[in-house]
């Protein structure tokens, strides 16, 4: 496939863009600042009772904590590209983005499976994240343009979120496995924004990297998960409430 633009004035191309997507994605093989309670899902207008504080699970501390955080995520991109399968838009969507949507739909189905697997190994059922409910109803399944632009943003949210909770890991071969997922992620991503605009350099737009030593852009952003988990709930997709008190802040 040839997504080369000939457009006048078309955003900068990269040379040769025949590329296949799904051969793309097949090359692939999370401190909360500040105190108080931080509660996930839980909209102070819905008609529900609230849960007290000792129901409302909590994420957990040290490397389970991010462990469970990096679940969260993972159920969160999981469920929504199951959403886009099911939706009008799939129905409508061309051959090739169909497949990337369903390479990425396995992708992160196996990704949260993992990691409910990993914490299930090392801790009791009563430390790890329950399957968590979600509401997508403020996206526009029947949209490309809605489904892609979400897409982008979990993709590039998941990216800086692994980015910044690595470093607070103290296991090696959990970080060795955050390294691992992220390439993954950083592949969605990249894949998505070509998507929306074939050709052009947004692949690795400026507007998600950043520079180390005045050098220019070249590195992804990393984000603590205390920005991650807002900008997460600002979204309201995640409908199940749960803490983040006790993650490591360094």
């Amino acid at each position: 496939m040839n997504n080369k633009m000939k457009e006048t004035g078309a955003p900068q191309k990269r040379p040769q863009m025949a590329r296949d997507r799904r051969q793309f994605l097949k090359i692939s093989g999370l401190t909360l600042a500040g105190t108080g309670l931080l509660i996930l899902g839980c909209d102070s207008d819905d008609d529900i009772s609230t849960p007290t504080d000792s129901e409302i699970f909590d994420l957990g501390s040290g490397d389970l904590g991010i462990l469970n955080y990096a679940y969260a995520l993972e159920q969160l991109e999981a469920a929504f590209y199951e959403a886009v399968l099911d939706g009008s838009y799939w129905a409508g969507a061309n051959a090739t983005e169909r497949q990337v949507l369903e390479d990425l739909r396995n992708h992160e189905v196996i990704h949260r499976d993992f990691f409910r697997t990993a914490i299930s190994s090392v801790a009791p059922s009563s430390q790890v994240l329950p399957e968590l409910t979600f509401d997508f109803s403020a996206v526009d399944f029947s949209s490309r343009d809605a489904v892609l632009q979400t897409a982008r943003t979990l993709e590039d949210t998941g990216v800086a979120a692994y980015n910044g909770a690595g470093q607070l890991l103290s296991d090696p071969n959990y970080l060795l496995l955050a390294g691992k997922i992220v390439s993954v992620e950083a592949r969605h991503a990249s894949n998505i924004r070509d998507l929306i605009n074939p050709g052009s350099e947004d692949f690795a737009g400026d507007d998600i990297l950043v520079s180390l030593q005045g050098n220019g852009p070249a590195y992804d952003r990393a984000t603590p998960p205390s920005q991650i988990i807002q900008a997460v709930t600002d979204t309201g997709f995640i409908t199940t409430p749960f803490t983040a008190n006790n993650l490591p802040t360094s």
